[in-house]
């Protein structure tokens, strides 16, 4: 495929007028997909697509397409319309693309089964079991080329898992696996864990009374605490507006020292290269030791703020997210809380005052009361309505030194690419509203 996308894009680059630049960008996948309920199989197929957008840039103008066929003429065809198009556009002042070819290519393999054996062995672990999940497995590819003699390709295998095993009414334990070399004994592992999981949700639930308590948090709850905070919150655009939700760290406020936070795309499953041609550094640093540090500039915003891009994507927001591990062991962590909430997932997390970076959310699935490092009850739902300067500020005692892989799930006109690495995290106080 690496091949033929570079061959298309030559030879529409032949085709260009005086002062025209075409920018070719590829997306495309083949992978596998494997649905359950009640711990079968309920829908299973494989899907290989690709995507090819051509991007016309002349006088400061630019028009674009995506399509899926790849014969030249029709492609050249899409190229002359694009061309008509430019000239009932307006000037566009914040384009900025890469007009200093660097060329790149990275291609990871990895060891996924094949759906059949992947299936087989769940349907193995399942048996007696209420199990709901979501596999997505094979290879993302990525490419970009343009007019001006660069070429970038991405192709990467990887796959994920989610999945939850349900008891009854409103209780079932979430899990995921996701990488990209699978070991069935970590698949196992986490299996094991989840059925212990729901074992203990048969103890009487205990109703807690809003208010502080001491809670570890896991990485799948990390996560969506990390997740709301890539909402602007390491974006150039948004600072420069003034509409971070980490608005009082731009003003000297900091985290704890223990917190630190990378764009690592280097270890991620997302491209080191963007829509315009720019190739990403292997790492950002955008909080180092609870200080505020880099944000990721898009090019657009480069050319309206007057800084230099780091090559994010339009988003401004990370796509290979890392926090920095800690010091606590993992196995240790319910010991270490001793008592109050152990808490597997957060659920449905808003901002409820944005610039004071205030987060409102609830807990689900698999929440449990802790006494003497031992987990005593299953906890009923509850909301925390708590500032990110307390959790991640005063209130965070300690990270776990493992981290968990997490892959966006999301399978939107196909799999996503973000990525993000977390450990768990020890808290002295977590605020419940009711």
């Amino acid at each position: 495929m690496k091949e033929l996308f570079f061959e298309l894009s030559g030879k529409l680059g032949r085709e260009l007028h005086a002062g025209e630049v075409l920018l070719c960008g590829l997306s495309g996948e083949r992978s596998d997909f494997v649905r359950f309920n009640r711990g079968r199989v309920r829908q299973a197929g494989s899907v290989e697509q690709r995507y090819l957008t051509l991007r016309l840039v002349h006088a400061g103008r630019q028009a674009s397409a995506t399509v899926t066929g790849e014969d030249v003429d029709s492609l050249k065809s899409v190229l002359s319309k694009l061309r008509d198009a430019l000239e009932g556009l307006p000037v566009d002042p914040w384009l900025l693309i890469n007009e200093s070819p660097r060329s790149t290519t990275s291609e990871r393999r990895g060891a996924i089964p094949p759906a059949q054996d992947f299936v087989a062995l769940v349907m193995n672990q399942a048996q007696g079991k209420d199990l709901v999940g979501f596999y997505a497995g094979g290879t993302l590819y990525r490419g970009f080329a343009n007019s001006l003699g660069q070429r970038n390709w991405h192709e990467v295998d990887s796959f994920s898992f989610d999945w939850s095993l349900y008891r009854e009414r409103d209780q079932a334990v979430k899990s995921s696996y996701a990488g990209f070399d699978w070991d069935e004994s970590t698949f196992r592992a986490k299996m094991d864990v989840a059925a212990r999981e729901l074992t203990l949700l048969e103890k009487p639930r205990r109703q807690l009374e809003p208010g502080e308590y001491r809670a570890y948090l896991t990485p799948r709850a990390l996560e969506e605490l990390a997740g709301l905070l890539c909402w602007g919150g390491f974006s150039a655009r948004a600072r420069a507006t003034r509409q971070s939700p980490l608005l009082r760290m731009q003003e000297g406020a900091t985290l704890s020292p223990k917190f630190s936070v990378f764009e690592n795309t280097e270890e991620g499953v997302a491209p080191g290269f963007q829509a315009d041609g720019f190739v990403k550094p292997a790492a950002v640093t955008l909080i180092a030791q609870g200080k505020l540090k880099e944000p990721l500039v898009s090019p657009r915003s480069a050319k309206e703020y007057g800084l230099a891009t780091n090559a994010a994507g339009a988003r401004e927001s990370p796509e290979s997210l890392e926090l920095a591990p800690g010091g606590l062991e993992t196995g240790r962590a319910l010991a270490a809380l001793d008592t109050g909430l152990y808490v597997s997932n957060l659920w449905y997390l808003n901002f409820s005052d944005r610039p004071a970076g205030r987060i409102t959310g609830m807990t689900r699935f698999a929440t449990f009361w802790v006494e003497d490092g031992r987990i005593a009850a299953p906890v009923s739902p509850m909301r925390f309505d708590d500032s990110i300067y307390r959790m991640l500020g005063e209130s965070l005692v300690d990270l776990t030194r493992e981290r968990e892989l997490a892959l966006d799930a999301s399978t939107y006109g196909g799999r996503s690419t973000a990525s993000a690495r977390l450990p768990g995290a020890l808290l002295k106080s977590l605020r419940l509203t009711l």
